[in-house]
């Protein structure tokens, strides 16, 4: 028998021991048929509508325990299936961890930081233009990894010849072309956190203003979203939409600490600290010196 390698990966993670069914024997594989026929019955007919897949999910788990609660264990007739395996599940050993399960392929990013899967194109950062990357396919998402690092995450498309853009990926790109971002095609319908939108309609429209804008964007490459969104904020607070602003508040965030106070240990202490007593001086002066 000869075992997908994935699959044996996953059974060595929940320590189960895959049985391959015997030679011309149609019943054992027709048993697990019969079974996904039995569920299909049970739960999808008449054929439901779903948004998401995480929708779908919540309504199949919320149906599986109702009929375990109203269902009579095939075997154990005094048991529900529900009362039969809140008896069995303290004897089983806990999960640890779900199963990382997805399908890993390689590919090569083009020029444009797009890569192909499964007849649509998805977006992975600008610095892996042109290299090859690790696609790993998950039911519901996209997740691209190079070097071991994480280049892009994107929900699953199940379409065909669709385009989906992260507009952050560009940000290098952006820094360099500010005029991309009213004509490229990422940035279009980009939804902003609100600090930025906002700061972007107190910037207006035009060349300058985009400029000015992208700067801002750009100290997201060292300072991270998070703190250029707080930075945004409080020169916002401030009533000023400046780009200057903005970059000098993040400068100064970046100012390394004040030292603490120094502690001077008890043998090194004075005996007779200085005092700070100007009157002190007057005394050396004597009665008769001059003003």
């Amino acid at each position: 028998r000869v075992f997908n390698r994935r699959f044996l990966v996953m059974a060595n993670h929940y320590m189960v021991e895959p049985t391959a069914c015997s030679p011309a024997s149609g019943w054992e594989k027709g048993q697990v048929e019969n079974q996904v026929q039995t569920a299909r019955g049970r739960f999808f007919q008449p054929r439901l509508r779903f948004t998401s897949l995480a929708e779908l999910n919540g309504w199949l788990e919320a149906e599986c325990r109702r009929w375990a609660d109203m269902h009579q264990h095939p075997e154990q007739k005094e048991l529900t299936v529900a009362e039969a395996w809140a008896a069995e599940q303290a004897v089983l050993q806990p999960v640890v961890a779900p199963f990382d399960g997805f399908h890993e392929s390689e590919h090569a990013v083009s020029g444009t930081c797009l890569i192909s899967f499964d007849r649509n194109r998805y977006s992975v950062s600008a610095r892996v233009a042109r290299r090859a990357v690790q696609v790993r396919a998950y039911a519901d998402r996209i997740v691209v990894r190079c070097d071991g690092e994480v280049v892009a995450d994107h929900p699953r498309f199940f379409g065909r010849d669709r385009t989906i853009y992260d507009p952050w990926h560009y940000l290098p790109v952006l820094a360099t072309k500010p005029g991309a971002l009213r004509n490229g095609a990422p940035f279009q319908g980009w939804e902003l956190p609100p600090a930025l939108a906002r700061l972007r309609r107190k910037l207006g429209v035009g060349d300058d203003a985009d400029r000015r804008f992208v700067r801002v964007l750009a100290a997201v490459l060292d300072d991270g979203l998070e703190a250029v969104e707080a930075a945004v904020r409080e020169a916002l607070l401030a009533g000023t939409a400046s780009d200057d602003v903005i970059v000098n508040i993040l400068a100064r965030r970046r100012e390394p600490p004040r030292p603490l106070t120094i502690v001077t240990p008890e043998d090194l202490a004075l005996r007779y600290p200085p005092r700070a007593d100007c009157n002190r001086y007057d005394s050396l002066r004597g009665l008769h010196a001059a003003a």
